[in-house]
C-alpha cells in the first residue's frame, strides 16, 4: 500500500529577460533533485533564494506530490503536478511586511500604508492568521482577486500619487484601474480624483463638451479626440460597470459619431503597465473591446436620431427659412435674394459636414451647428474672382445664430432620451 501526500512548496528562481525561467528544466528532469526537494518538505514548507546580479526574480510555486512507500523503499518520488510563477513587479520594497499576490504577479508593499487609506483593507488585515501559514519572502499573503494591472495602479495612486500634467488618452487605463479599486476599497479621495478627471474628458454641460472638442484641435485646425480621450467603447464599458451615469451621454454621442462598421468593430485594448512584467503568449493578438448587443443597438438608434434632427434643421431652418422681419433687403425689387443665397450656401456646406466628406466626422450635429454658426463671419469664400463673406444681412444672421444656438442645447438635452440611457431626464446645456 502506498499513501499519496502534496507538499507546497515556494521556490525563489531567477528569470533571464530573454530566457525565461532558469533552473526550472533541471528541476522538471532531475527527479532526484525534486524527490530531495519534497523529503525535506514532509513536516514544513521551505523557502530557497537564490541571487543574480542583473536577473529578474520569479517566486514559483510548485505542488509536489509524494508516494511514501511501505516496506524496504524510503526512497520518495514526485513529480510537479502545476506550477505557476509569481512574477516580482515593481512595488517590491525590502522593508514590507506584506505580500498581494494577484494573478500571476506579486507585490511586496507596507501594511499600514494600504490599512490608513482604506477601511476595508484594514478590516482584512486584522483578521488574525493562523500561526502555521505559508510564507513567501518572509512576509503573509494576501490574495486579491482583481486584475494585476488594476492592483499597479492603484498602488501606484496610494505610494506615489494620481497626476495628469497633460490630459492624455493614455492615462485611462490608470484612471480606470485606480478607479475599480478605490471604490471596491472604499479609498474616498482617489476615487473623487479619478471621477473629476473623467467629467472633464467626458462632461454633462455643453459648454464642457466644446471646451473638450477645443483642445482635441490642434493650432493646425487637425481634431485629434483619440489622442486626447481614449475610445468611447472603453468608457461606456466602464460607466456601465461602476454605475458612473453621468459620462454616458457624452460617450456615447462620441461613438456615435463613427460610421456603423467602425461602431460595430470595437476599440482595441490599450496596453497595460503590468505587460512588461508578465511575458506574453508568442503571437497573441491585442484585445478587441466591443459592445454588446443592447450597447450596439442603443449606440445606433441614437445615431439615427442624431441624423434626423440635423436633416429637420436643415429643412426648416434653412432650405425654406424666411428672413427676419427687420432683413435689410426686404423692399428690394427681389426680397431678401442675398439672404436666400446665403442660406442656401450654408445649407450645402452643412451637407457636405454631414457627409463627413468636409472634416471626416460622421453625425456630429452639435459641430454641423457650430461651423453654420462660424459660416456668418467668414471671410474667406469665393465668388470666383476674390475672397468674400456671406452677404446676408445682420439681422438675419442674428436670427440664425440664435437658431443655430438653441439647436445645438436642443441636441445636448436630448442625448439621454436618444441614446435610451435609464435615470437621465434632460442634460444641463447652459453650461453650468
Amino acid at each position: 500500500m502506498s499513501t499519496d501526500v502534496k507538499y507546497y512548496c515556494v521556490i525563489h528562481f531567477i528569470r533571464h529577460p530573454s530566457s525565461g525561467l532558469l533552473g526550472l528544466p533541471d528541476l522538471q528532469q532531475n527527479r532526484s533533485s525534486i524527490s530531495s526537494v519534497a523529503g525535506s518538505l514532509r513536516h514544513s514548507t521551505s523557502i530557497f533564494h537564490c541571487e543574480a546580479p542583473a536577473l529578474h526574480s520569479v517566486i514559483a510555486f510548485f505542488f509536489l506530490s509524494s508516494s511514501l512507500m511501505d516496506g524496504k523503499s524510503n526512497q520518495a518520488s514526485c513529480r510537479p503536478v502545476a506550477f505557476m510563477p509569481l512574477i516580482r513587479s515593481d512595488f517590491w520594497f525590502l522593508d514590507g511586511n506584506i505580500i498581494i499576490v494577484a494573478g500571476q504577479a506579486a507585490f511586496k508593499v507596507h501594511r499600514g500604508q494600504l490599512q490608513r487609506h482604506s477601511d476595508i483593507l484594514n478590516g482584512l488585515f486584522s483578521i488574525p492568521q493562523p500561526e502555521d501559514q505559508e510564507l513567501i519572502d518572509g512576509c503573509v499573503s494576501v490574495v486579491f482577486h482583481d486584475s494585476p494591472s488594476d492592483v499597479f495602479y492603484f498602488l501606484s495612486a496610494l505610494y506615489d500619487g494620481l497626476y495628469f500634467k497633460t490630459p492624455r488618452a493614455d492615462d485611462f487605463m490608470a484612471i480606470a484601474g485606480v478607479l475599480r479599486l478605490s471604490t471596491k476599497y472604499f479609498v474616498e479621495h482617489l476615487r473623487q480624483r479619478c471621477l473629476k478627471r473623467l467629467d472633464l474628458d467626458w462632461p454633462s454641460t455643453l459648454s464642457g463638451w466644446d471646451r473638450r472638442e477645443h483642445e482635441a484641435t490642434d493650432s493646425f485646425g487637425r481634431y485629434m479626440p483619440r489622442e486626447l480621450c481614449p475610445h468611447p467603447i472603453l468608457v461606456i464599458e466602464l460607466a456601465l460597470d461602476l454605475g458612473i451615469n453621468s459620462i454616458l451621454p457624452a460617450a456615447f454621442y462620441d461613438l456615435a459619431r463613427y460610421g456603423p462598421s467602425k461602431i460595430m468593430t470595437g476599440a482595441l485594448m490599450p496596453p497595460l503597465a503590468i505587460d512588461q512584467f508578465i511575458p506574453l503568449v508568442p503571437d497573441a493578438k491585442q484585445q478587441v473591446v466591443t459592445l454588446p448587443r443592447t450597447q450596439l443597438c442603443q449606440t445606433l438608434r441614437g445615431r439615427e436620431y442624431v441624423q434626423s434632427f440635423m436633416a429637420n434643421f436643415i429643412a426648416t431652418s434653412l432650405q425654406s427659412r424666411t428672413p427676419s422681419p427687420d432683413c435689410v433687403y426686404q423692399f428690394d425689387p427681389d426680397p431678401s435674394r442675398p439672404c436666400h443665397e446665403s442660406f442656401y450656401f450654408i445649407m450645402l456646406n452643412v451637407l457636405r459636414s454631414v457627409g463627413g466628406i468636409a472634416c471626416g466626422r460622421d453625425a456630429d450635429s452639435l459641430f454641423t451647428l457650430t461651423q453654420a454658426m462660424e459660416m456668418l463671419s467668414r471671410t474667406d469664400f469665393s465668388d470666383g474672382q476674390r475672397q468674400c463673406g456671406l452677404r446676408m444681412c445682420h439681422p438675419c444672421k442674428v436670427d440664425f445664430a440664435t437658431s443655430a444656438m438653441k439647436a445645438r442645447e436642443e441636441v445636448w438635452s436630448s442625448l439621454p432620451t436618444w441614446f435610451d440611457l435609464k435615470g437621465y431626464d434632460t442634460m444641463d446645456s447652459s453650461g453650468v
